[in-house]
Formats: structure tokens, C-alpha cells, sequence
């Protein structure tokens, strides 16, 4: 796994110049060009999913501190969005004399070791705030010297994502610089923006699952169960790229989210392209078995991947929101 983590850091480097360079299109979502920011997601996506979960952290760092007013990103900086909060100890901030601190644990961050800056997302007296930090894992910044953030190993045990290196990081005292205001994270429409592009990563991933279907149709030639299984992979595939074209033409229209739609927006989104890719994991393994899984690294590593990846959406959680928003809006 080591290695894998290692090959899929320098992978992430790589995209993260290919991003500077123009060769990566990633533009800003909401600024007209939102439908290929998903397109570049999904096709990094159906190549790795542990590779876009880096790659679209950094994207989305971007356009926060775009979006918030945030320090700019240089051309060599690797940046991740550290801003899950499980129930248990999280991050608190300070003010010292020198500023801004951060102590405490923050989980699941992706890219612990090879992203170079975060956002995160802490605890301070007045409400929950966003920082920007060095990563001092990585040896380099103010953190280095002034406390730091250290990685706790061992503390991501899936298999699947397991190149995402998203392990736990402990802070001490490290300095930190606030990005907008109290809430201004989750309350910016760019949140929701984010969290459609977090499920054009997924549909991606679900194409690279599909492939091994379509290859394996070809191979056996004309098979009524093995077409049915991949007739209903290809239309569910179909409907979730309208879904996310869709949805980034709505963005387009309105992106700082005048009609306040976009949470609605985003529920629908990724609860929709959740579900199609669970139906794209039971179809492929029902039509090929237990063969890919147990002799085919590239297909096993995509579908454990896939099935970690979308454990993001929180099922009925999520579905009980957008009920009530549907209510709310069926009341006015």
C-alpha cells in the first residue's frame, strides 16, 4: 500500500502541474464552463479514484479561496480541503499572540503526506471558522517550527481508497490563517457547487467499473444475461451524465444561488449519481462474478474504491433533507 500511496502522491503532483499548465481544465464552477470542470473530474475519475480524490480536493481548495477571499495558490502547492467532522475530538482554534492557532485531531484527511497547504475547518469561541495551514507533515512552513501537524499512522485500514492517504492528523498550536467568517465554508454557494463535483468523481469512477462489463460483453458475443445487466448499466450511466450536465448548467445560471435552489440542487445530484453507482457495482458483479475480484488488480482496486467513495453521501440522512426541503417549498 505504501508504494501504491507513493505512485498515486506523484500522480497527484503531476495533476496539480498539469492544472498550472493549462493541460488540466478544471475552471472555476459557476463561471459558464462548470460542465467541463465535471468532465475533467469524472475522466481523472475512471482513470483512479484515489488519484481525484486529491486532484478535486486541490480544485476545490481553489475555488473556496477563490470564492472566500483567500491567499492565492502557487504553482507548485499540492492543496486539500480537510473538513469532516465525525462525531468526537475535533479541531479548536485560538487567538495567540502571533495569530491564529489550531490544535487537536482532524480525520480523513486525504493527502496527509503529500499535500503541501490544507483548509480545515475548527472550533473557535465565536462559531466554526476555516483556516488555511501548512501542512508541517511535510516539513516545510511555519508549522515546522512552531508546533505542527503530525500524521497518525495506521489510522485508515480500508483497502478501498487506501491511496487517497487520507489518515488522521494531530495539530499542535499550528499557525493558521482564517478564510472568511464564521459559517462563510458551508454557507458559500460554492459549497453545494463542490459537493455536485464530489459526485461527477463518483460517476467516474462507476464508468471505470462499467468497463470491465463492456469488455467482457464483447468477449462472449451475443449473451442475453450478460447484455441485460449491461443495457441497465448503460442507462443508468446515460441519465447520471444528463443529471450532472444538467446541474452544471443550472450553476452557470446562477451561481451565487439567487433562487436558492442549489442545496436542493445538490441533494438531488448526488443522492441520484450515489444510487446509480451501487446499481453499476451490483450489475458488474452479478454479470461477471467473483473472477475480476479475485484476478483483475486494475477492476478490484475500482470497485473497492467506488464503494468506499460514495459512503461520502449520508443515505437517508440526505434523503430526509431534501423531503423536507420538497415539503417546505410544496407549503409556500
Amino acid at each position: 500500500m505504501e508504494e501504491i500511496r507513493r505512485e498515486s502522491a506523484a500522480d497527484f503532483a503531476a495533476c496539480v502541474a498539469d492544472i498550472a499548465a493549462g493541460d488540466l481544465d478544471l475552471p472555476l464552477p459557476g463561471a459558464g464552463r462548470t460542465a467541463d470542470r465535471f468532465r475533467s473530474l469524472a475522466s481523472v475519475a475512471r482513470r483512479d479514484l484515489s488519484l481525484v480524490r486529491l486532484v478535486e480536493g486541490h480544485a476545490d481548495a481553489v475555488a473556496i479561496l477563490a470564492e472566500l477571499g483567500g491567499p492565492a495558490v502557487g504553482p507548485q502547492e499540492r492543496w486539500g480541503v480537510w473538513a469532516a467532522e465525525p462525531r468526537g475530538q475535533g479541531l479548536t482554534a485560538s487567538r495567540g499572540d502571533r495569530g491564529w492557532v489550531l490544535s487537536g485531531l482532524k480525520r480523513y484527511c486525504s493527502g496527509a503526506h503529500s499535500c503541501t497547504h490544507a483548509l480545515v475547518t475548527a472550533t473557535a469561541d465565536d462559531g466554526r471558522r476555516l483556516f488555511a495551514v501548512t501542512n508541517a507533515a511535510m516539513g516545510e512552513g511555519p508549522g515546522a517550527r512552531d508546533g505542527g501537524c503530525r500524521t497518525l499512522e495506521g489510522t485508515w485500514q480500508a483497502l478501498g481508497m487506501a491511496a487517497s492517504d487520507s489518515a488522521d492528523v494531530a495539530f499542535e498550536n499550528v499557525p493558521a490563517v482564517p478564510v472568511g467568517g464564521v459559517e462563510a465554508y458551508v454557507d458559500r454557494p460554492g459549497f453545494q457547487h463542490g459537493g455536485i463535483g464530489v459526485a461527477a468523481c463518483w460517476y467516474g469512477g462507476a464508468r471505470a467499473v462499467a468497463d470491465l462489463l463492456t469488455r467482457t460483453a464483447a468477449q462472449r458475443g451475443p449473451d442475453p444475461l450478460t447484455d441485460a445487466h449491461l443495457g441497465a448499466v448503460d442507462m443508468r450511466l446515460h441519465a447520471a451524465g444528463a443529471v450532472l450536465a444538467q446541474a452544471a448548467a443550472e450553476i452557470d445560471a446562477d451561481p451565487a444561488d439567487a433562487e436558492g435552489t442549489a442545496r436542493r440542487r445538490s441533494l438531488r445530484v448526488r443522492a441520484f449519481v450515489e444510487s446509480v453507482c451501487a446499481d453499476v457495482l451490483t450489475h458488474v458483479g452479478r454479470a461477471t462474478g467473483a473472477e475480476p475480484l479475485c484476478h483483475d488488480p486494475s477492476h478490484t482496486r475500482h470497485a473497492t474504491d467506488l464503494a468506499v467513495y460514495i459512503r461520502q453521501h449520508h443515505g437517508e440522512r440526505n434523503l430526509a433533507e431534501l423531503g423536507s426541503l420538497v415539503a417546505r417549498a410544496g407549503q409556500r
